[in-house]
């Protein structure tokens, strides 16, 4: 299974932007959950040395859309139309760890919660992700 995970993941960080900033790594994956190791590089700095809000935000949208993804083996392409995001700590450079939880998934429309956490274990951001369901055949 983790090799089937790792093609979306490869296939990601080759075509999509910020997926070749977050380097993400998978750590586990059920059904309706995905954890992966990612980071943030120089790029995604603010001037302080502290990670920009709209990069956490961002590389949740990639974790929860990913989640979606994976669970429909790219038959669905998920289509944002809210991302909510809670900002609860400040990051810096280097290795983070991300979760993805399905809560609710229809025909059109899946809700998921993000979250990112720092090299302590510590909770910095939550996302709640609205996601219109396009299906890929």
């Amino acid at each position: 299974m983790s090799d089937s995970i790792q093609k979306f993941l490869d296939f990601h960080k080759e075509a999509g932007g910020t997926g070749k900033l977050f380097n993400f790594k998978l750590v586990e994956y059920k059904e309706d959950y995905l954890e992966l190791d990612g980071e943030f590089p120089d790029e995604t700095l603010n001037p302080d040395g502290s990670v920009q809000g709209g990069m956490m935000t961002s590389m949740l949208d990639d974790v929860t859309a990913l989640l979606i993804i994976i669970r429909s083996n790219a038959t669905i392409y998920p289509s944002s139309t809210n991302l909510h995001s809670h900002h609860h700590r400040p990051l810096f450079k280097g290795k983070v760890k991300t979760k993805a939880y399905l809560i609710k998934q229809g025909k059109t429309i899946a809700s998921v919660r993000g979250e990112i956490y720092d090299s302590e274990g510590r909770l910095a951001t939550t996302l709640m992700h609205t996601i219109f369901l396009q299906k890929r055949t």
